[in-house]
């Protein structure tokens, strides 16, 4: 039978334990706040934007001739970084990735940085914090929880396919709804191709629209590139109407 002072050894000794267990819980997330408040306290937000790349267009251009696949390395993080803590200019990344290395490499690089940075996000809801990122994600959980449980791949696909939730929430809520980490990085792999594809093509039209800003007109702005990119944005923007007419449609069948 255990005494009073054995009892209060044992308690003393998984107390560090437990402490341990938790600072490796909630590590990550403190690593990814502290490097989002620098991101901004250091003003590099300003950098994610358009003029910033037509203003440093050279710069980047040569690096990237220069480098090569330390460009890439260099690409995939920013853009894996950039997911992961949720940082605006997704689509600006997204553009820059087919002006810098053209449509079909900018898309591969775009769908490997945006892959590896929600599956840190989708790691990370499983930790400690998982509750308040769950409230975060708020009642976009409980309407995607049906189809997620339903067959997780193919509803996932459709959640990356179409813009109906913010990327931010898709990240999360599979996580929350106990999706193996193994569909959740095809889907999410696959499902982001379309649209990596739609942006990369604008970027890799993007160069001829900064040599005509001087004389800026429809026609310079409207070159193949950029053509083939408007009608697939136009085309996923009405993505989100057919799927819920074809839901009405099921639902009253």
């Amino acid at each position: 039978m255990k005494t009073l002072s054995d009892l209060t050894q044992t308690a003393d000794a998984s107390a560090p334990a437990g402490r341990k267990s938790l600072f490796k819980r909630t590590a990550p997330i403190l690593v990814l706040a502290g490097l989002a408040a620098a991101f901004f306290g250091l003003g590099l937000n300003e950098y994610l934007t358009f003029d910033a790349l037509r203003e440093h267009r050279a710069l980047l251009t040569g690096f990237v001739g220069s480098y090569g696949v330390l460009a890439v390395a260099a690409f995939v993080g920013i853009y894996a970084a950039a997911t992961a803590l949720s940082l605006p200019g997704g689509t600006v990344l997204s553009v820059a990735g087919g002006f810098l290395f053209n449509s079909v490499l900018g898309t591969a690089w775009v769908v490997i940085g945006a892959t590896i940075g929600a599956t840190i996000v989708f790691l990370i809801a499983r930790t400690a914090f998982g509750d308040a990122l769950r409230a975060k994600a708020g009642p976009s959980l409980r309407k995607m929880e049906r189809g997620l449980q339903e067959n997780a791949l193919s509803y996932l696909l459709v959640l990356r396919l179409i813009p109906l939730f913010p990327f931010f929430v898709v990240n999360l809520v599979p996580a929350f709804l106990g999706v193996p980490l193994r569909t959740y990085l095809i889907g999410t792999f696959i499902g982001i191709v379309p649209g990596a594809f739609v942006f990369a093509s604008v970027g890799a039209g993007l160069g001829s629209v900064f040599d005509s800003m001087d004389g800026f007109s429809a026609t310079g702005v409207l070159t193949p590139q950029v053509v083939t990119a408007l009608v697939g944005l136009s085309f996923l923007s009405l993505l989100p109407v057919g799927y819920k007419k074809w839901k009405t449609r099921k639902a009253a069948a």
